[in-house]
């Protein structure tokens, strides 16, 4: 089974970006998070991030008939792309959305989601330990 982690805009930030919220550790702690998991999970992982919407809606494109499935923490596009949503309705890979922190209970337009509307689940809330619920029941499913 092959699992495609994609991260957003400013995930690349972690440890400097608003430590109140995301904690301290950087974007390399949570890829190397990721690439134990998947060790454990015996699943290969490919990782992506980018700043760019259509690069994200590139690299989805891309997972077309070679990832098993795909989680995706969009950050900011979550509410705003429409864009995402369709790359992910068009592929038709089972995909789970993932946040740091629980969306629902900070501003009100961080509520919104259009990937949701193409995702099996969402976790939300979890930290890094949202990535691993999300790929734990991609593996089960």
């Amino acid at each position: 089974m092959k699992l495609l982690v994609i991260n957003g805009p400013n995930l690349n930030m972690l440890g400097i970006r608003e430590k109140n919220l995301y904690g301290a550790r950087d974007f390399s702690a949570l890829c190397d998070f990721i690439r134990k998991t998947a060790e454990d999970l015996n699943v290969e992982v490919e990782l992506y991030q980018s700043n760019h919407e259509g690069d994200l809606v590139d690299c989805i494109q891309s997972a077309y008939q070679r990832i098993d499935g795909i989680v995706i923490n969009p950050g900011a596009y979550t509410h705003t792309s429409v864009a995402l949503l369709d790359a992910l309705k068009a592929v038709s890979i089972p995909a789970c959305e993932v946040h740091l922190t629980d969306v629902n209970a900070r501003e009100e337009f961080r509520k919104i989601s259009y990937v949701r509307l193409a995702c099996e689940k969402t976790f939300a809330g979890y930290g890094f330990d949202g990535y691993k619920m999300a790929m734990e029941y991609l593996v089960k499913r």
